[in-house]
């Protein structure tokens, strides 16, 4: 399905395959297509080879791919469904393994994959490998294991190295690589093997109505404005990165995070404000070009009446550019009447605007790109019945689902019918009903609209059938509950089973489920670009259908540059490409600067590429290379340099007991290149052990807050205190980000069971015992240990293993207590952790405790204070009225 490789995809695989390194690839070259044919030569039962960094969806896609090609030794997934017993005989089966990182981390440290027999390691997605992740980790395991396998790193994301000092160097030095292989859209032999299969392309500029021009207009003034008023009260924020070109990128909220992340609890409520501000702003551009005139207006009356409703404020509401918007955004949809203009003002105005619907002159402006659209398929049309062979087939591309489905109820019933039953159901009902609150919160975690219209990444709902198409809809945080529910219905036709009848003839034999069918002859389909649960189907459903003519209603590079690698695979097949675009317009615009950032990405690489220094050593097949080294603390307590009989005697490695589940952290990695010897096993009690008698909870800022609130915290400390003698909660924060655990103005003088500080105040009074380390990142983290650790006995992993909630206490109590009147002991009047043990040594039970007398007590508590509190607790009967007395002794 995929096709034989072009030559110089056949001249990337060759230098990849003959010398370990990464490939760095432009956007929509095909990276995957590489990587199968990687997939393709080693699957096969003599080699073991893992594959890293893939998602379900890919991996389905590759086996798809090579089962079709006639593969008999498919790759398969280890994951925690395969028992631990039975991973060992998958591995020596051989192939291509997809191994989730958390166990493969697991297995390599318990030597449950025979490391010496793979065969190497392929990376997707090279660009995420940081030193602290757990992929990292995996390759560093692998090359202390095993010095001859290979390593191969695939990714096509250039600009994630742009940002960052060195960055390209710092992750092939955690790749293991020396070699790094460029190869961007305008490399000679990839411009000449393009430039020989071009498809045909028409680009049509589409002109924006007046209205558009001066709405997006008003919005880039706007924008402007709030850059420059972020910059007055951040004078620290580099103004390159905040210019009004950047904001219209994708990455923009990205940027601006990574800059404000760190002392975002310092900022003032008007730099925050601005920041929403710009989000906002940012959507409506992509709504101005993306959608109608009746959902744009739509989102910016609900803006509007969500502001008075809360009364919170957007100063850009009450600036000229933005009254300019309105009026514009109206205009696009309705009008009134000359004759009426006049009348009704003052109070009367207010009362007439409930039925100011019958009013209004509809005006409905269609959306230029539609009648563009409309042209082409006109265009594909003729050219189809005046074709002497078979019609061509046509594939139509839109940004996401909601476009897509907009786009086939116009071309099935026109703009007129669409746009009037958007109407009705939109902004008819918001005048004719009383004004709702309606929420306008973009931090919650549920706008996925905001994640997938704006940013691009986020999966869309799968659909349970290929027949009724509903767009994927998720407006509830941008214009509230009612704006959803009205949203909803913008997407779908007047009457859902007038459409299902036509959905049910054009039920495809088609892999992917989001596409829209169109016409059965000549075969049209509508697929989205962006926001798929998986991220292949597009590529399935273009060598499926195999179109002659491809309309892009909305431009993205890779899916462009994919077109490309299509038509120079198919050389005798015809290929057209109709290229719509608001000429002029911040799409345009968005287009030409995410070219640009890839082209300056490139060139930064090819730069440095050429100044890169890289030690012989780097592949780590020699122990030569010191990131293969571990404690690298010369006076740590894993060496002992006292010689004996001249030759220096080397200490056991120092080892940690680590429960399985934390191995999602980068901690065990890092205490693992410090020398520390990793254990893992599955922990009822605490995350680390670290000698017989210190147990370590640990706890992100989010984790604490949460398992304070929900109590969770107070049993794993009373578990921890009751069964370790050392008991440890470490609290972790990320020192890129603000910590505090809650703000300045919310302290109070007395303890409250609402407050977060209050709960760990409490929960430091209720177990004396329990200490508290604070640590401002891993690495911080992993030092501690090793320093708690120092001339300490090793932890036993069976031992530690064996702790659950019905193990025995603590040595010292062992013999002496029960947990139960142990905990019940504690908590009566007068007895506190100075003075129990005299207790519990003079009273074999809590009856023998009820029958000493006052003066005994004072004697054991040494205390006539306490002894007087737990006297009276124990023998005054409570007054309590006579039948509910009778009711307790029956």
């Amino acid at each position: 399905m995929a096709g034989p490789l072009l030559e110089f995809e056949t001249e990337m695989f060759l230098n990849l395959f003959e010398c370990d390194g990464l490939l760095v690839e432009a956007e929509g070259m095909g990276i995957d297509r590489i990587l199968l044919q990687f997939m393709r030569v080693y699957s096969e039962q003599g080699s073991l080879v893992l594959l890293l960094n893939t998602t379900t969806p890919e991996q389905e896609y590759f086996t798809e791919q090579l089962r079709g090609e006639g593969v008999t030794h498919l790759p398969r997934t280890v994951t925690s469904d395969v028992h631990s017993a039975e991973r060992y005989n998958v591995y020596t089966e051989g192939g291509v393994l997809f191994v989730t990182s958390r166990i493969l981390v697991v297995d390599f440290l318990t030597d449950r994959i025979p490391a010496h027999l793979i065969s190497g390691i392929l990376v997707y997605r090279a660009h995420k490998i940081i030193e602290s992740c757990q992929e990292a980790f995996i390759l560093r395991l692998f090359r202390q294991k095993n010095k001859t396998g290979f390593i191969k790193a695939f990714t096509d994301k250039a600009t994630s190295f742009s940002s960052g000092f060195c960055q390209v160097e710092r992750v092939m030095r955690n790749l293991f690589v020396k070699k790094l292989y460029l190869w961007p859209r305008f490399q000679a032999s990839v411009n000449t093997a393009l430039d020989r299969h071009k498809p045909e392309v028409v680009e049509l500029h589409v002109s924006l109505t007046p209205a558009m021009r001066a709405i997006q207009s008003s919005i880039l003034d706007i924008m402007s404005a709030c850059l420059k008023e972020l910059k007055r009260y951040n004078p620290s924020l580099e103004s390159e990165d905040l210019s009004l070109e950047n904001t219209l990128g994708n990455a923009f909220e990205k940027t601006i995070r990574h800059y404000l992340d760190p002392l975002w609890h310092q900022l003032g409520a008007k730099t925050k404000a601005l920041v929403q501000d710009l989000k906002v702003l940012r959507v409506l551009l992509l709504y101005l070009t993306q959608y109608d005139c009746v959902t744009f207006l739509n989102l910016l009356e609900s803006l509007r009446s969500s502001q008075k409703n809360f009364g919170s404020n957007s100063g850009w509401l009450f600036i000229d550019s933005s009254t300019s918007m309105f009026m514009n955004a109206r205009g696009r949809v309705y009008r009134f009447p000359e004759s009426k203009k006049k009348v009704k003002l003052g109070v009367e105005a207010e009362k007439q605007k409930s039925s100011s619907e019958v009013k209004r002159e509809l005006v409905l402006e269609k959306s230029p790109k539609w009648e563009a659209l409309t042209e082409v398929l006109q265009e594909i049309e003729k050219e189809n019945k005046s074709a002497q062979h078979e019609p061509g087939r046509v594939l139509i591309c839109a940004s996401d689902d909601r476009t897509c489905a907009q786009l086939q109820q116009y071309i099935r019933q026109g703009s007129e019918a669409l746009l009037n039953g958007l109407y009705t159901r939109t902004m008819g009902k918001r005048d004719s009903a009383a004004a709702t609150a309606l929420d306008l919160d973009y931090h919650k975690k549920g706008n996925s609209w905001n994640k997938k219209g704006a940013k691009g990444k986020e999966p869309a709902q799968k659909k349970t059938t290929k027949s009724k198409k509903r767009p994927s809809l998720t407006l509830t945080q941008m214009v509230g509950k009612d704006g959803a529910e009205e949203a909803a219905m913008m997407g779908s036709s007047g009457d859902e089973d007038n459409m299902t009848e036509e959905d049910e003839q054009m039920k495809l034999d088609l892999s992917s489920d989001a596409y829209y069918g169109i016409l059965k002859e000549p075969l049209t389909v509508l697929h989205p670009l962006k926001g798929l649960t998986d991220p292949h189907s597009l590529t399935r459903v273009l060598h499926e259908v195999e179109p002659s003519f491809v309309v892009l209603y909305d431009a993205e590079i890779s899916f462009v540059r994919q077109l490309e690698i299509y038509k120079a695979s198919r050389p005798g097949k015809t290929l057209r490409v109709y290229f719509l675009i608001y000429g002029g317009s911040t799409e345009e615009q968005k287009y030409l600067t995410a070219l640009s950032k890839e082209k300056r990405a490139f060139e930064h690489l090819i730069r440095e590429k050429a100044t890169m220094v890289i030690p012989e050593e780097r592949e780590g097949r020699e122990d030569t290379n010191l990131d293969l080294a571990r404690n690298l603390e010369p006076a740590n307590a894993t060496t002992n340099t006292h010689k004996a009989g001249g030759q220096e005697q080397p200490k056991e490695p120092s080892r940690v007991i680590v429960d399985m589940r934390e191995f999602r952290s980068e901690l065990p990695s890092l205490l693992h290149r410090r020398g520390l010897d990793i254990d893992p096993v599955t922990l009822e009690v605490g995350d680390y052990i670290l000698t017989p008698d210190t147990c370590v909870e640990r706890k992100s800022v989010s984790d604490l807050i949460g398992s304070l609130q929900s109590g969770r915290l107070y049993t794993q400390c009373l578990s921890m205190t009751r069964y370790y003698k050392k008991p440890v909660l470490l609290i972790e924060f990320d020192p890129a980000k603000p910590f505090s655990l809650m703000a300045r103005s919310d302290f109070r003088h007395e303890i409250s069971s609402n407050d977060i500080s209050s709960k760990l105040t409490l929960l430091t009074l209720h177990f004396p015992r329990l200490r508290i380390l604070w640590c401002p990142s891993p690495h911080a983290t992993a030092e501690l240990f090793q320093d708690l650790k120092r001339g300490c006995l090793e932890p036993d992993g069976a031992a530690a293993q064996a702790v659950t909630g019905e193990s025995d206490m603590v040595a010292e109590s062992t013999d002496l207590y029960n947990p139960g009147p142990y905990d019940f002991l504690l908590k009566m009047p007068g007895v506190n952790m100075k003075n129990y043990r005299a207790l519990v040594k003079n009273a074999d039970s809590l009856a023998d405790l009820a029958n000493l007398s006052q003066e005994r007590l004072a004697e054991i508590l040494e205390s006539a204070k306490n002894a007087k509190m737990l006297f009276e607790f124990l023998h005054n009967v409570a007054n309590v009225p006579a039948p509910v007395q009778k009711g307790k002794q029956t």
